[in-house]
């Protein structure tokens, strides 16, 4: 770890996310080099952390020996200038195998992804986030989505029983539940905005405390980007609903319109501005080509 337990909690909890693609060749094969280069020009922008093979980053395809790879380059290519977090999930016994390799590769912390597939109780979710977080030494943010959804009884007793719980991700978008882990657990962990193309929530997660969130949209258009979440904390409000009226509907309403386009368009957009990172593996697709001018226009009105 680059950076201490507080400095990596002061930085996820103010300041823009990124969450990189993860690049692949013409073959479908992890393409280091491409990705190198791509984490060096997304830290030419202003951001607080680089989370690494997230959910934008494909972490659900993606191999042990791909991750790890994937793992090194990032810390390599921040050489210390942003924490750099990695995921980790699955299940209990590969999440701590993730977390370990994060680790060894000098990571500063894990996003832990909810469970693979089935529903779980509470006693449940609470025992696979506490194996993993007493598996490390790395800081830990839990990502609250899906079928890991935590109550805040179960996050407090969580953040009770692990040290080094710096933080939830919040991955619903239902303001009233969030809140309420927000208001039980209060300031001994910081919360993070995480639904699909969080800016579209970004208002709302201000309102309750919650300062920043991750950006999937910097992979491709970092200027606005970052312009967006200035005017957000700066209470520009007439800036943020220009930008959210302009490109965040419009896009939101375009990514809706496949599952997985979250990801897809993303990667879209990545190789239209110059940064092509190849196109998703199975189960996702890419978008077709009239969705891809759609995104082409898109692009060029906020870069006008």
């Amino acid at each position: 770890m680059a950076f201490s337990r507080q400095a990596v909690t002061d930085a996820v909890g103010d300041g823009l996310l990124s969450f990189p693609v993860t690049d692949f060749d013409a073959n479908g094969n992890f393409d280091a080099a491409s990705y190198r280069a791509r984490i060096e020009w997304l830290l030419k922008y202003e951001i607080s952390t680089l989370f690494v093979a997230g959910g934008t980053g494909e972490f659900f395809n993606l191999s042990l020996d791909e991750f790890r790879e994937i793992v090194t380059i990032a810390v390599e290519a921040t050489n210390g200038r942003v924490p750099v977090i990695a995921s980790a999930g699955m299940n209990a016994h590969l999440a701590r195998q993730y977390a370990r390799i994060a680790e060894e590769a000098g990571a500063d912390g894990i996003l832990l992804m909810p469970p693979y597939l089935t529903e779980c109780p509470q006693s449940g979710l609470f025992d696979y986030a506490r194996s993993v977080c007493g598996s490390t030494d790395l800081n830990v943010i839990y990502y609250n989505r899906a079928n890991g959804l935590m109550n805040a009884e179960t996050v407090k007793a969580l953040a009770d029983a692990c040290p080094n719980l710096i933080g939830v991700k919040d991955g619903r978008g239902d303001i009233q539940a969030l809140n309420t882990i927000i208001k039980t657990v209060g300031d001994r962990l910081v919360y993070v905005g995480g639904v699909p193309t969080a800016e579209i929530f970004a208002e709302a997660y201000l309102s309750i405390g919650v300062n920043t969130y991750s950006s999937a949209v910097f992979n491709f258009v970092p200027e606005m980007a970052v312009s967006f979440y200035k005017a957000l904390r700066a209470g520009d409000s007439a800036t943020v609903a220009r930008l959210t009226r302009e490109f965040f509907i419009p896009f939101v309403q375009l990514r809706d319109t496949c599952p997985g386009y979250a990801v897809s368009l993303v990667k879209a957009g990545a190789a239209l501005v110059g940064h092509s990172g190849g196109d998703v593996r199975s189960p996702l697709t890419m978008p077709s080509a009239d969705e891809t001018k759609r995104l082409q226009a898109l692009i060029d009105h906020v870069a006008r």
